[in-house]
């Protein structure tokens, strides 16, 4: 027969395994945290070392057109917001002291994804004046992926991952939310999404990279996805509705004049995807495939009505990458716009 001490009903065996698991326990979750520090120390660190390239530092936003993005150069600035003119996009950049995962902008005002790092990681977007102070800001429900706003700033667009870090992942869920002047925020998933005339009902909807059209109507375009099937979709703001438009358009980006969008384009498979980059001309429903052969996988912003800009991965150095343009002939080849950069916008 087994004896418990009188009580507690527990065996001395019993209560010298809890004892030793509570202390591996302890010993595990310190180590880790231990490790989680010294990551985080290492990580400043490189940040205030010399940076990689020029940058100038403590200005506000300069006069337009200029490029918004954010800076990847390792050193002092990395992950933080900066600036470039238009007319010298390889030139000194003005580095703020926000540090930003995405990035877009006006000529007042910039939205900026943040990842709090940590123990415990949260993640917020906010709103910075011209002098990189922030105005406001909310919290995010996922990791920062997209973020669109309004051409004269009064509505924005977030989109983040609350399941998968990729959208190459088949498991992949987003959360896009709208928010508008008075602070209110909206999901775009209570939107009524319809497809062929009728309301899609399904639960599983994903909706992610909103783009909004250039003459303030409330009208701006979506990717949304269901059931395997992926649409680009018009969205009004007004009405609350998401329209199917057309199949297998991802993450588009509408151009200065509002005449065409851009987007990914996957070529592969679920799980392995291949996105080119291709345009559609919303009046004729014309898709032009671009020559780019690497596979893109960002929100494309326009340059001008002739070109357009995306961010790819260094092949060489983790945790960089550089901006590229491509013009929208598609006998025309890429070429290297800013290096050590991410996630642009280009304000006029």
């Amino acid at each position: 027969m087994n004896r418990t001490n009188a009580g507690t009903g527990t065996a001395p065996g019993g209560r010298l395994r809890w004892g030793i698991l509570l202390a591996v326990t302890a010993l595990v979750l310190a180590g880790a945290g231990i490790y989680a520090v010294g990551a985080y120390q290492r990580f400043e660190e490189s940040r205030a070392a010399a940076s990689s390239v020029e940058v100038a530092a403590g200005q506000p936003l300069p006069e337009v057109p200029f490029v918004l993005f954010r800076n990847t150069a390792g050193g002092q600035g990395y992950g933080n917001a900066a600036t470039v003119p238009l007319s010298a996009p390889g030139g000194t950049r003005a580095v703020s002291g926000q540090a930003c995962e995405r990035v877009y902008g006006t000529a007042a005002m910039v939205v900026c994804l943040k990842s709090n790092r940590g123990l415990v990681t949260t993640y917020e977007a906010a709103v910075l004046n011209r002098d990189w102070q922030q105005e406001r800001a909310w919290p995010v429900p996922g990791i920062p992926s997209r973020t669109r706003m309004s051409p004269d700033g009064s509505v924005i667009a977030t989109t983040v991952f609350v399941s998968g870090h990729s959208y190459t992942q088949a498991g992949f869920s987003t959360a896009t939310e709208i928010t508008v002047p008075d602070g209110g925020t909206g999901n775009l998933e209570d939107f009524a999404l319809i497809v062929n005339g009728e309301r899609l009902l399904a639960s599983d909807r994903n909706i992610w990279g909103v783009t909004f059209a250039p003459d303030q109507s409330g009208v701006f375009y979506a990717t949304a996805a269901s059931s395997g099937r992926i649409w680009l979709v018009r969205g009004s703001l007004t009405d609350k509705t998401l329209t199917a438009i057309r199949d297998n358009v991802e993450c588009p980006s509408i151009s200065p004049d509002g005449t065409r969008i851009a987007y990914k384009k996957n070529i592969g498979g679920p799980l392995t995807a291949h996105w080119n980059v291709a345009f559609l001309d919303l009046a004729t429903g014309a898709e032009t495939v671009l020559s780019e052969k690497r596979s893109v996988d960002d929100q494309i912003e326009w340059l001008d009505d002739q070109n357009l800009l995306y961010g790819l991965a260094d092949e060489d150095t983790e945790g960089d990458s550089n901006i590229w343009k491509l013009p929208t002939d598609p006998a025309s080849q890429p070429s290297l716009f800013i290096e050590h950069a991410w996630s642009p916008s280009v304000v006029r």
